[in-house]
């Protein structure tokens, strides 16, 4: 587990970095006109899956939100107090609205809370993957 430790120590700062890029820049994103913010949970996203077309999009987008944020569940590698599970949603959830509303002010992006409910879903999936996985190595 020590090598793990290690290598997920270098290798979170710099995930961390590259989401937050795509979060504010990514995908061609340019400074909206007007501020936007999104509190009906689940209503941009069913709205999302009924004007796309494509599946992959569709994928992309909603499992992209999950499966994107399933690192930041193994955070109790190196932070022990978020070994546990409400500590960890909590912190997260505090960190992640933080980030919704700097693409509100800054219009980098939309405050979303299906983006917060998304994000959470998959911190929530990396923690009990970890939780499993650190049962067995230390078993």
């Amino acid at each position: 587990m020590g090598f793990l430790k290690k290598l997920y120590k270098i290798l979170i700062p710099f995930y961390t970095l590259f989401l937050l890029y795509l979060m504010f820049f990514g995908f061609g994103r340019s400074q909206y006109d007007i501020n936007i913010v999104r509190l009906i949970p689940m209503f941009s996203t069913v709205g999302f899956v009924k004007q796309t077309i494509l599946w992959k999009t569709i994928i992309i987008n909603i499992f992209g939100n999950i499966v994107m944020f399933v690192p930041f569940g193994f955070l109790g590698i190196v932070f022990p107090k978020l070994n546990n599970f409400w500590i960890m949603i909590l912190d997260f959830l505090f960190a992640i609205i933080l980030i919704e509303s700097l693409q509100y002010f800054t219009r980098l992006g939309v405050f979303d809370i299906d983006d917060v409910i998304l994000n959470t879903v998959g911190v929530a999936i990396g923690f009990w993957i970890y939780r499993k996985w650190a049962s067995r190595v230390l078993a």
